[in-house]
């Protein structure tokens, strides 16, 4: 069954878990080693990653936190620490201020409350300074903690585009996801949607020419003419015929 631009108005609740199932077969058929691209090492590493990640790039992350983990080796350490002694590894993360003073307070309760350990129980996590349902979320389900299908900005975009979800919500989007899919496909399922939205489903002009689940996508709320290279057959002509002078470009 293709789909052509829409899912049909009527699909059931089984065909629908059926083409998800099919979905994430594909994504992770086309991307074998999708994982989580934040550097760590231990549980408290993780999480502090997945702090620092909020409205700032991975990469950025992963550049600041090696000094970052040296200097603050373990829960004591950021617990007995000002949220200024940390602000000048992170700096660049942006928000580093806020950022700063979470992470000390969230270091401070793990320290006082749970032995200075991570806790692997979601609503816990989630209880914590800076942190909230959905960085506990990926926490969780990077440690072997609670089942979870966080969602993030690619994850909800990706989830309207398929049709699975009407939501904007963030857990109402989650609990569409997992009523879609197995809880043993929820982790995966999560970092193939990330992989997906940062590689090919672009929130402007997603690339669906190659994309590899193009047939089983209705991609809802896509544009046709912001759908990446492929362009409509009259605007392909329109290109082609239009004569407009050519745009000399400045210099930086």
């Amino acid at each position: 069954m293709t789909y052509n631009g829409r899912v049909p108005g009527r699909e059931t609740a089984a065909a629908k878990r059926e083409r998800a199932v099919k979905v994430m077969e594909r994504l992770e058929a086309s991307m074998p080693d999708a994982r989580i691209e934040l550097d760590y090492q231990s549980p408290l590493q993780l999480l502090v990653a997945v702090m620092l990640s909020a409205q700032c790039t991975d990469k950025r992350v992963n550049m600041v936190t090696p000094a970052l983990f040296q200097h603050f080796p373990d829960t004591q350490a950021y617990a007995q620490a000002k949220p200024t002694d940390v602000e000048p590894f992170i700096r660049t993360c942006g928000l580093y201020r806020a950022k700063a003073k979470n992470i000390v307070a969230a270091a401070k309760i793990l320290a006082e409350k749970h032995g200075g350990k991570v806790p692997l129980e979601r609503d816990t996590l989630a209880e914590l300074p800076g942190v909230g349902r959905k960085t506990a979320g990926v926490v969780c389900i990077h440690l072997g903690g609670d089942n979870a299908f966080p969602v993030d900005t690619h994850v909800k975009r990706l989830a309207y585009r398929l049709g699975f979800t009407l939501q904007e919500d963030p857990d109402k989007v989650e609990a569409d996801m997992q009523a879609v899919l197995p809880p043993e496909r929820w982790m995966m399922g999560h970092q193939l949607l990330v992989w997906h939205g940062r590689r090919t489903c672009f929130a402007r002009s997603p690339e669906c020419a190659r994309c590899v689940v193009a047939e089983l996508c209705p991609k809802k709320g896509v544009d046709a003419r912001e759908a990446g290279p492929e362009k409509s057959p009259a605007r392909v002509k329109k290109t082609a015929t239009a004569k407009r002078p050519a745009r000399s470009r400045a210099k930086p």
